[in-house]
C-alpha cells in the first residue's frame, strides 16, 4: 500500500454544526461538503480546550491542556513536547506548516520541516494576564460585545489578507511537491483565521445571507446552565 499523503486544514472557530457537511439548512460550505463526502466525517470528536492555543497544542501533542501545561493563549508549548509533526518526520514525511499555529514561545516549528508563513499572532508572552488586574483589557484581542457591534463589511483586513495568503502559499508548495523528485509522502497543516472575529467580510460573502433568514441562537433559562455558566 502506498503511503498517503496527509493534508489537514483548520478553520479557526468554526463549529461543525454550522457547515452544510453537519446538516446545516443556510450555511453554504460547498467545499467542505466535497472534502466530507469524499473523505470522513467525525461525529464524536471535541476540542480539548475552548481556547485557541490551548487546542492547538492539545491537537498538536495528543495530550490534555492539563499534562502539558497549556492553560490560556499565554502559556508556553514547550519544545519538549512531541507533537504529531514529530512523529510523521519520524515516519519518513516531509512535514510543512501554512498559517495560524499559535505557538508560545521560541519553538516556531514544534517538528515540522519549516512553516512557509508566518503567525498571525504573537509569539512571545505579551499576552501573560496581569492577575491584579483582571477587568483590564489585553490590547484589542479581547472577547467582549465590541466583535458584534463591529462586525460588517470591507474591500480587505489584515484576517483575509493573511487568509489568502496561508492558501497560495499552501497551494505552492503543493505544487513544487509534486513536480520534485523526492519520492516522500507528505504532512502539511493549513491553518486559516476566519471565521475567527473580527466579523468582516467581503461583500460577495455578505451578501450570501439574508438578515431575516439567520436563526437567532436559543436562550437558555438558569435550570438548564452548569454552574460556571
Amino acid at each position: 500500500m502506498t503511503t498517503p499523503n496527509v493534508l489537514i486544514v483548520m478553520a479557526d472557530q468554526l463549529a461543525p454544526h454550522f457547515t452544510g457537511a453537519y446538516g446545516h439548512p443556510l450555511v453554504k460550505t460547498p467545499n467542505i461538503d466535497a472534502l466530507a463526502a469524499r473523505g470522513a466525517r467525525f461525529d464524536a470528536a471535541y476540542c480539548h480546550s475552548p481556547l485557541c492555543a490551548p487546542a492547538r497544542f492539545s491537537m498538536m501533542a495528543g495530550q490534555p491542556i492539563s499534562k502539558i501545561g497549556a492553560w490560556d493563549n499565554a502559556s508556553e508549548f514547550s519544545a519538549a513536547v512531541p507533537t504529531m509533526a514529530h512523529y510523521m518526520r519520524l515516519s519518513g514525511y516531509r512535514t510543512t506548516l501554512s498559517g495560524k499555529m499559535h505557538f508560545v514561545g521560541p519553538d516556531q516549528l514544534h517538528g515540522f520541516d519549516d512553516r512557509i508563513t508566518t503567525d498571525i499572532y504573537p509569539a512571545d508572552f505579551a499576552w501573560t494576564p496581569n492577575w491584579e488586574q483582571a477587568d483590564q483589557r489585553i490590547d484589542k484581542w479581547y472577547h467582549n460585545m465590541e466583535v458584534l457591534e463591529e462586525a460588517g463589511q470591507a474591500v480587505t483586513t489584515y484576517q483575509i489578507d493573511y487568509d489568502e495568503e496561508v492558501g497560495f502559499a499552501a497551494r505552492r508548495r503543493l505544487l513544487d511537491m509534486a513536480r520534485d523528485n523526492d519520492d516522500r509522502p507528505f504532512f502539511m497543516i493549513a491553518s486559516f483565521i476566519h471565521p475567527h472575529d473580527p466579523y468582516v467580510a467581503r461583500t460577495e460573502w455578505w451578501d450570501l445571507y439574508s438578515d431575516d433568514d439567520i436563526d437567532m441562537p436559543e436562550a437558555l433559562t438558569p435550570d438548564q446552565m452548569d454552574p460556571h455558566t
